[in-house]
């Protein structure tokens, strides 16, 4: 329980500090839109969308807290059986990682206003979130076809339970992303664009850290952090 209460104030402290960002104490009264901007696309509302976005971020966070903390509360029992990672999972985290960067290059692009480049940025972030999905579903069959079905033992209900849900998280970024990647094609690159890149951008990279720690919980990784936060409470 101490681990999770850690991990939880260290992602509560990280959108604190994002939200601190986002000039929650500014005046939108007194702020201007760029020249040629829609009027409800100005400041104070780019400012309420990510606002907005940080709260979500923060209620996944909690959900996913809470799945670890039942995780790591599970994992002493006499019927776990640690699954095992299946090699795949490097191949798909780089390809996360990878579309994490894509994305930073498009919000990059986006500011500077070149087209041409934030297409090529936004279709190749989407290309390697889909070979993420992709490669997480090849995973599922290949612990499947060694006999490490769903409800075999507990260990294996948490894994795909909970990869499941990432995965449908990334599934639902990808359908805002690829809206994003549409409108950028069919329209010069305003404000309503630069901030749904942003925005993209901003939960791509949650999704990416999340991920890490999922991965590096699966991977056993973790199971050293956890006793070290035992030895510290106790």
């Amino acid at each position: 329980m101490s681990a999770i209460l850690i991990f939880m104030a260290g992602i509560a402290g990280i959108i604190a500090w994002w939200m601190a960002r986002q000039r929650l104490t500014s005046k939108p009264w007194l702020e201007t839109g760029l020249a040629g901007d829609a009027p409800d696309m100005r400041g104070s509302s780019a400012t309420t969308a990510k606002v907005g976005l940080g709260i979500f971020l923060a209620v996944v966070g909690a959900l996913f807290a809470l799945l670890i903390s039942a995780y790591l509360t599970r994992l002493g029992g006499a019927d776990w059986w640690s699954i095992p990672i299946p090699k795949l999972l490097w191949v798909n985290t780089a390809a996360l990682a990878a579309s994490s960067v894509a994305l930073q290059w498009a919000k990059a692009e986006a500011r500077l206003d070149y087209g041409e480049m934030l297409n090529t940025a936004l279709t190749v972030a989407f290309a390697l979130a889909v070979l993420f999905l992709a490669g997480q579903v090849l995973a599922w069959r290949q612990l499947v076809s060694a006999g490490y079905v769903l409800a075999d033992n507990p260990s294996n209900s948490f894994f795909y339970m909970i990869t499941g849900l990432h995965g449908l998280h990334i599934l639902g970024g990808l359908f805002v992303l690829g809206r994003t990647a549409i409108r950028a094609r069919i329209s010069p690159v305003l404000a309503r664009v630069r901030l749904s890149v942003d925005l993209c951008a901003i939960y791509w990279h949650f999704m990416l850290v999340v991920w890490l720690i999922l991965f590096a919980l699966f991977a056993g990784w973790a199971n050293s952090f956890v006793d070290l936060c035992r030895q510290l409470v106790s």
